[in-house]
C-alpha cells in the first residue's frame, strides 16, 4: 500500500530542518497499529517524567492505556501549535495505519483504511532559519 499523504517537500534551507517531517515520524511511530479511544486539548506535561499540567497541547489516550501527548512549543519567534482538531467519531474503531500532512505541514491526517481517524489544524514557523527549537515535544506515557 502506498503512503495516503506522500512526504511533503519543504525548502531545508528556509523552512525546515527535518524537523517537521521527524514530527510525523515521531506521532506515527506512537500511534500506528493502535486505536483512539480519547483526544482531549488542554493543559498537558511539559515534562516526561512528570504528567504536571502546564503547557498547553492534545492528549490522545489509545486502546492499551498509552497517552501520547503533543506539546506546544514556543521559542522565540519559532513555534509550534495546535489550532483546532476534528475526530471523525465513526472510524475509531478502525486500527490507525499511518500519519501525513498537507498544506506545508499546517494539516495533520492521522488516518485508517477507512480514510482519517483525526485531523489536526497546525500552525509553526522554524523562525529564524534554525536557530530557534520548534516542532511539537511528543511524549509517551505507556499504559
Amino acid at each position: 500500500m502506498t503512503d495516503r499523504y506522500p512526504n511533503e517537500p519543504l525548502d531545508p534551507e528556509w523552512e525546515d530542518d527535518g524537523t517537521m517531517p521527524g514530527n510525523v515520524a515521531e506521532l506515527a511511530d506512537s500511534v500506528v497499529g493502535r486505536k483512539i479511544v480519547s483526544v482531549e486539548k488542554g493543559d498537558v506535561p511539559d515534562d516526561e517524567s512528570l504528567w504536571r499540567s502546564r503547557s498547553k497541547g492534545l492528549v490522545l489516550t489509545l486502546d492499551d492505556g498509552t497517552r501520547v501527548a503533543l506539546v506546544d512549543t514556543d521559542d522565540c519567534c519559532a513555534f509550534t501549535q495546535l489550532d483546532n482538531f476534528l475526530l471523525h467519531a465513526d472510524r475509531v474503531d478502525h486500527a490507525i495505519m499511518g500519519v501525513g500532512t498537507t498544506d506545508g505541514y499546517t494539516k495533520w491526517h492521522i488516518y485508517a483504511d477507512l480514510g482519517d481517524v483525526l485531523e489536526l489544524d497546525v500552525s509553526w514557523s522554524c523562525g529564524n532559519p534554525f536557530y530557534y527549537g520548534y516542532g511539537f515535544d511528543i511524549l509517551v506515557e505507556p499504559a
